[in-house]
């Protein structure tokens, strides 16, 4: 078999023919095939056979997936034909493989892909060239992942996603295809979901697919592309076909959060004078997953040694955090959170006012009391989170001052939610590194970690807040746009030329119907402003990947991972 007379690292030429005789010729023949070797950035650095960069370790190389939709909206699903070398027998999306080193698929990787996708959707569905040359391939953003299908098989590719729209018959190649499944949209998120999955095995990448691009609106992909400008960095896959998406943090969080909780409510204990007492406790009863409180743990597991401090430190952060949700809601006069009524409405304005206060004290007072933090821990610590507490007032005020202003602009909100949102997440990071004994360069990537993922977060909160509902978010939905805060989506609408004269009606009135809402969603869907704040929380999602490709792969890491990731569909 000619096109492996090369080394590979992982296992000697010998037994290379041996692998491959057990498969389809036509599959192993394939595999002679250059594939286009990328760096971090997608920049072509030379070619290898795709035998190389499937195996043992693998090479980093350029891939695309094509999303097939028709006009009404059904996505085809393929299952890979059980003769594959990689990843047999699974559904995945419409077709998926890689460019090669060969003109027309090696020069730009966007106009590469594209090409190399006509070829495919011949070669597999049997979708003639003549047919995908009038098509209109939308490139909506590309992804780094690595996944491993066995010992020996491996992928490590940036996948560039291609979306096109087209009502096509389809003759599925049973050598790369075993079957095929138009499906709705509503049953592709019930195949997700593990609703509707008839035993069937999802392949990762869709996974991811599904997960960073299918939010709200599908709809949205076919109109914009490069939708996701930066590539997503979304570390190491698992191909666990009982695998829950996130299911690692979701088991970090569980883990961690009984000792957490146990800290808390102990240090809450602090605070004699009942009335008080129950004040300050009273957002603790509505539940949540603690992940402020936990996430200094998660940090320092990832990048040194972990120990009983950082469950003060966690708890010290979460209670402070506690500290300015309490007296936001006074100055929002927001009435519930968390699905309970908020403490200046279960209590009184001076009550919450003095159980903000008191929360405020104890934080610092069970960081200084903690035998688990050093001495020369305690000063980094104090001042750090000192300086969070003075940020976070400091982008209070201006987003209050926001109200009465008309020249909000998209730099001035930014700076804003770094301070009111993304200097907790910052925080977190930064003293969990620090707690744990990593060295000042790495705390400091922890820390641009954290902005960048507490940006993300409050990008996708003000998402949430217009396409959400009441009893998921646990306040009302639509507040932003009825109170009139400038977040990324109103500025954007308030710059834009479109005419949004239900947006303008109900921005900043206090109260309106709900149908009166629901069309200015509408608006904003249509004049672009939602999928842009989509894109600003996706450039932030990939910046926090960036940072944790600095660190050593881990379980721990692939928790810090798996926690970026859900900031797109938030777990909070």
């Amino acid at each position: 078999m000619q096109g492996f007379s090369r080394r590979f690292d992982s296992m000697a030429d010998a037994d290379l023919p041996d692998m491959l005789e057990e498969h389809n010729l036509s599959q192993a023949d394939m595999m002679s095939e250059n594939c286009i070797l990328v760096d971090s950035d997608d920049h072509a650095i030379g070619s290898a056979s795709k035998m190389e960069c499937h195996i043992g370790d693998g090479k980093r190389h350029r891939a695309f997936s094509v999303l097939l939709f028709d006009s009404n909206d059904r996505l085809l699903l393929q299952r890979r034909s059980l003769d594959k070398i990689t990843f047999p027998g699974i559904w995945a999306n419409s077709c998926c493989s890689h460019p090669l080193d060969i003109d027309g698929e090696n020069g730009d990787p966007v106009a590469g892909v594209i090409s190399a996708a006509k070829r495919k959707l011949e070669q597999e569905l049997g979708i003639p060239l003549s047919v995908t040359s009038e098509w209109d391939f939308i490139h909506i953003g590309s992804f780094e992942y690595r996944c491993r299908w066995d010992e020996n098989w491996i992928e490590h590719e940036i996948d560039h996603v291609l979306v096109v729209k087209a009502d096509v018959e389809v003759v599925p190649n049973p050598n790369e295809i075993a079957e095929v499944q138009w499906v709705e949209l509503e049953l592709l998120d019930q195949i997700m979901d593990g609703v509707e999955s008839d035993d069937r095995v999802i392949a990762p990448w869709f996974r991811k697919i599904h997960a960073l691009y299918f939010m709200d609106n599908y709809n949205d992909i076919l109109e914009y592309s490069d939708v996701m400008a930066d590539i997503c960095r979304c570390g190491e896959l698992q191909m666990n076909p009982n695998n829950t998406p996130g299911q690692s943090l979701l088991d970090a969080l569980s883990s961690h959060r009984d000792i957490v909780e146990g800290v808390i409510m102990n240090s809450l204990g602090k605070m004699k004078q009942e009335r008080l007492h129950a004040a300050m406790t009273h957002l603790f009863t509505g539940g949540g997953k603690r992940l402020r409180a936990i996430l200094p743990r998660l940090v320092g597991e990832a990048v040194g040694e972990a120990h009983e401090g950082h469950y003060t430190l966690g708890a010290c952060i979460e209670i402070i955090h506690n500290f300015t949700l309490v007296h936001d809601d006074i100055m929002d006069q927001d009435p519930i959170r968390r699905g309970l009524d908020a403490v200046h409405v279960a209590y009184d304005d001076a009550t919450a006012i003095n159980a903000g206060d008191a929360m405020l004290a104890v934080g610092f007072e069970i960081l200084a009391e903690s035998p688990h933090i050093e001495p020369e821990n305690l000063a980094f610590l104090v001042s750090s989170i000192g300086e969070m507490v003075r940020k976070v007032a400091e982008g209070q005020m201006v987003d209050i001052e926001f109200e009465n202003r008309d020249d909000v602009s998209e730099d001035d909100y930014v700076e804003m939610i770094t301070g009111k949102t993304s200097a907790m997440f910052e925080t977190c990071a930064m003293t969990g590194a620090k707690l744990a004994g990593a060295d000042e360069e790495a705390v400091e990537n922890m820390a641009n970690w954290g902005l960048n993922l507490g940006l993300c977060f409050q990008l996708m909160d003000d998402l949430i807040d217009i396409t959400g509902d009441t009893q998921t978010l646990g306040k009302p939905a639509g507040s932003d746009v009825v109170q009139g805060k400038r977040t990324l989506i109103a500025i954007h609408a308030l710059e834009c030329d479109s005419d949004l004269p239900m947006f303008s009606k109900v921005f900043g009135m206090g109260e309106c119907s709900d149908e009166d809402l629901a069309q200015a969603v509408e608006e904003l869907y249509s004049c672009g402003s939602i999928d842009y704040a989509k894109k600003r929380a996706m450039h932030h999602h990939s910046l926090a990947h960036k940072c944790l490709d600095e660190l050593v792969d881990s379980p721990a890491v692939s928790v810090l991972r798996e926690l970026t990731d859900f900031q797109l569909i938030r777990i909070n």
